[in-house]
């Protein structure tokens, strides 16, 4: 047997796809294969690709095409691969192997299956695996946060969107598993956990039978973490229990990342996301009253199919009212497969952008406003990169989540990876900037 060939994994789509991405190359290394950072020098490249819109699709196209002229033996995995696995096998004959997105933990056999010549195709058509915390991961982020996945897929059907067909249903990991790997990461210098899955506030109903995310909550309370945070609580799962339970644990930051998508129930009801309607203007208006520290993030998608002038007002006025502390805007992105590509009244995508750019320009000042609130206090900070050139470190506080919100720009020394107190001393729509106290 000759030496086991180098791998490069490039790793495309959202946080979820991350931790496909980390033990696939955790299993990899376990199995003895050189993992290289650099995609020339490597063997086979990985592509773990994203399929979620037009837009990401054409990323992970783009970068399959330079691999396929650069000569590389190319492994497609993720949600692509589900989605187009012989369309992609049929354009590029580069590639080795299509690998799905509940296949991913095969990894291994399939190297040494293509290194035996065969074109390999392992793709699940209903995903049904989710690794566990006994399943290898080399963590690829910043050393202080690792993102935790206590469930994958998703249960409901919105109109615009592809991820069940590409991910399957939901399936949660039980308390014990997650809070065993949260103690892992703990061990291991992490100060701040990410919880994600497709719906968190949906976690535990499929296995225990009703959402178990306030208990799983106070669990992770006992973990000797500094910082926990939650991704995507739809509103309508933060029950009076789970509130509490944000308030009683003190390691659980009072973030809150609401996909609303839009504001009109007519929209939301073309959405196949009637029950939201009901809630939305109640429900925030208590979360504030409940948890005042709560930071609230939200994305919206502008242009969905028969949105009218007056529907879109009314999404810039809620907007307003309610303050969020952040807010992403996506253009509506027509996905073949799902209900909303068919709709009647699809709205040009110049109107598409203007409404986008109209609903950040409502937005910008407030976010500036609620930066701008925390100038003069004293805040935890998480230092993440240092800048070789100034010696100026980077971090976060908890107000910002990785990749999609701002970042604190810090004077002073650090150790990265630590959190450290920092006096904030100015600010704009973006980001915050400050000292580190020195005791």
């Amino acid at each position: 047997m000759g030496e086991k060939p180098t791998i490069a994994i490039s790793h495309l789509g959202c946080e979820k796809n991350r931790i496909d991405t980390e033990h696939m190359l955790g299993l990899l290394v376990n199995a003895g294969y050189g993992v290289d950072t650099n995609e020339e020098l490597a063997d086979y490249v990985i592509v773990n690709t994203c399929s979620f819109i037009e837009a990401a699709r054409e990323e992970s196209v783009k970068t399959l095409v330079e691999l396929a002229e650069a000569n590389k033996k190319i492994v497609i995995t993720g949600c692509m691969a589900q989605h187009f696995q012989e369309q992609l096998l049929e354009e590029l004959p580069e590639a080795v192997a299509v690998v799905g997105t509940g296949d991913y933990h095969k990894i291994v056999n399939v190297i040494e299956r293509a290194e035996q010549g065969e074109r390999v195709k392992e793709i699940t058509p209903e995903p049904t695996y989710i690794a566990d915390e006994t399943t290898p991961r080399y963590r690829t982020t910043t050393e202080g946060v690792a993102y935790l996945r206590v469930a994958e897929g998703c249960d409901y059907r919105c109109a615009f969107c592809i991820i069940p067909h590409l991910r399957g249903n939901q399936r949660s990991r039980t308390i014990e598993s997650i809070v065993a790997e949260a103690e892992q990461l703990a061990s291991q210098g992490v100060q701040e956990i990410i919880l994600i899955s497709q719906i968190t506030t949906n976690y535990g109903l499929d296995i225990y039978g009703k959402p178990k995310l306030a208990e799983l909550i106070r669990a992770l309370g006992k973990v000797k973490v500094p910082w926990v945070r939650m991704h995507y609580a739809y509103p309508t799962g933060l029950t009076e229990d789970v509130i509490a339970a944000i308030q009683e644990t003190s390691n659980f930051l009072p973030y809150l990342d609401l996909p609303l998508q839009h504001s009109h129930p007519d929209i939301l009801r073309a959405m196949n996301r009637p029950w939201q309607g009901r809630v939305n203007d109640g429900i925030i208006e208590k979360l504030k009253k409940a948890i005042p520290s709560a930071v609230l993030r939200t994305t919206f998608i502008v242009g969905f199919p028969g949105e009218t002038e007056e529907h879109f007002q009314h999404l810039l006025e809620f907007t307003q009212r309610h303050e969020f502390d952040h807010v992403g805007v996506f253009t509506f992105s027509p996905e073949e497969g799902t209900p909303a590509y068919t709709l009647s009244n699809q709205i040009p995508s110049e109107i598409m952008a203007e409404r986008r750019n109209l609903l950040m320009e409502i937005q910008q000042p407030i976010s500036l406003a609620k930066n701008e609130q925390e100038i003069g206090k004293i805040v935890d900070v998480l230092i993440e990169q240092e800048n070789p050139e100034t010696g100026e470190l980077i971090g976060r506080c908890g107000r910002f989540s990785p990749e999609v919100d701002g970042q604190v720009y810090v004077k002073g020394i650090a150790r990265l990876g630590t959190i450290v107190p920092v006096v904030i001393e100015s600010a704009d729509a973006y980001d915050l900037y400050g000292q580190i106290v020195s005791n």
